[in-house]
């Protein structure tokens, strides 16, 4: 039993990192099911609460690539650390009663502190467990995939409690990162072999991340994820107030269909262990087409009963986070080591750039029109994502991981 549990506690990096992940997934994703909420209380429109969440995700983005770049320097602990006592303040910041002026500010703290984590846990983990990157990458992101199910919980179940309202989500979050913050620094680098990344120490420059860019089948595939990073990020910013006013589904029932998307995260498990036996390709190919045909059903039934929403937003979850752990494993895979931290990040930049602009695209979409087209746009994208890929199975074997090796 002894040794048993000696080998279970070598995998404390990964829970812990896979633990600031669902923090910092639990505090981006309890906006979205407070949108109404802002409206009612501040009396904004989709268009500003969709910008204001925009302006989160954007400065998420921007941290992917200094992010990497630091960690290469001064450590992946210390970055990670540092995001998450910063993702802390943010949520603190909005346990009072504040302007809407001040509920922005603190978005934009959480869009920072949580943009410097999953850059710099992926390459964490790749170097703490090398020969089992697949299956930590798909823990990784199925436990951080049920913070999106647990905060529209945690809306639902606090803002309706006789004694608490939303500010308590807040609180809670904010609580939990200060805690989770301390044991990370205090257990985790005991784990590092290396904390610095010595090919950071060899000076790649901005020429030897651009080149990566100007290899065909890796350009293809960033323009991959760019496409599903749009239309992920679209659906998951607006799908409670999209079952709400083009579904006709009350806010509960909104709340709860969307938490399902989340709940079928544990399929992260399987696809990257798939991968890892298949090849990365195929299973991207598979699940960014089930992520379209779902995308597309959705904005073609309109008012369905709840039992075929919930089916199709399930199929929506298994697509896109089957797709997720192998495109991380896919890039890691790709990218030449004397790059990698900066290149990686240079890759989340832009698929995050591209997801953060889809809630205000959504948003000013559904004032100007309405939800359904602004769903429709997100299918497009959806399914560019899987053409493109279904054009790299078809040209064959994988150049660029031949280069990378």
């Amino acid at each position: 039993m002894y040794r048993r549990l000696r080998s279970l506690a070598r995998f404390d990096a990964l829970v812990l990192t896979a633990l600031l992940w669902f923090l910092a997934k639990f505090v981006r994703y309890a906006f979205p099911p407070l949108f109404g909420t802002f409206q009612a209380e501040y009396g904004v429109s989709n268009a500003v609460v969709g910008t204001a969440y925009t302006a989160l995700m954007l400065v998420y983005a921007v941290m992917q690539f200094p992010s990497g770049a630091l960690a290469d320097r001064v450590g992946a602990v210390t970055v990670i650390t540092a995001g998450a006592v910063v993702t802390a303040v943010g949520a603190l910041a909005l346990v009072p009663s504040v302007p809407f002026a001040l509920v922005v500010v603190a978005m934009l703290l959480v869009g920072l502190g949580t943009g410097v984590h999953k850059t710099v846990a992926v390459r964490l983990l790749s170097q703490v467990y090398p020969a089992q990157t697949g299956r930590a990458l798909g823990a990784l992101d199925t436990l951080g995939a049920f913070g999106g199910v647990a905060a529209p919980a945690a809306v639902v179940a606090l803002s309706t409690g006789a004694y608490t309202d939303w500010h308590a989500v807040f609180l809670l979050g904010g609580g939990v990162g200060v805690a989770l913050a301390g044991a990370f620094a205090l257990r985790v680098p005991k784990r590092v072999p290396d904390s610095r990344n010595v090919a950071a120490d060899r000076g790649a420059g901005v020429r030897e991340y651009a080149a990566l860019f100007r290899r065909p089948r890796f350009f293809v595939f960033v323009l991959v994820t760019v496409c599903f990073s749009f239309a992920y990020n679209g659906v998951v910013s607006f799908l409670p107030l999209y079952l709400e006013q083009s579904a006709g589904l009350s806010t509960v029932t909104a709340n709860s269909i969307y938490s399902v998307l989340f709940v079928v995260s544990l399929v992260q498990l399987v696809t990257g262990e798939a991968s890892d036996r298949v090849g990365k390709l195929p299973i991207v190919g598979f699940t960014l087409g089930l992520a379209s045909l779902a995308l597309v059903s959705l904005v073609a039934v309109g008012e369905a009963t709840v039992p075929v929403l919930g089916i199709i937003v399930v199929a929506l979850g298994l697509g896109s986070h089957g797709f997720r752990p192998v495109r991380g494993a896919y890039l890691v895979s790709v990218i030449p080591d004397s790059v990698a931290g900066g290149g990686l990040g240079a890759v989340r930049t832009l698929l995050m750039v591209a997801g953060a602009l889809a809630p205000a695209a959504v948003g000013i979409l559904s004032d100007v029109a309405d939800f359904r087209v602004a769903f429709s746009v997100l299918a497009v994208s959806m399914a560019a994502a899987a053409a493109l890929t279904g054009a790299l199975v078809f040209v064959g074997d994988d150049a660029d991981s031949r280069a990378a090796a």
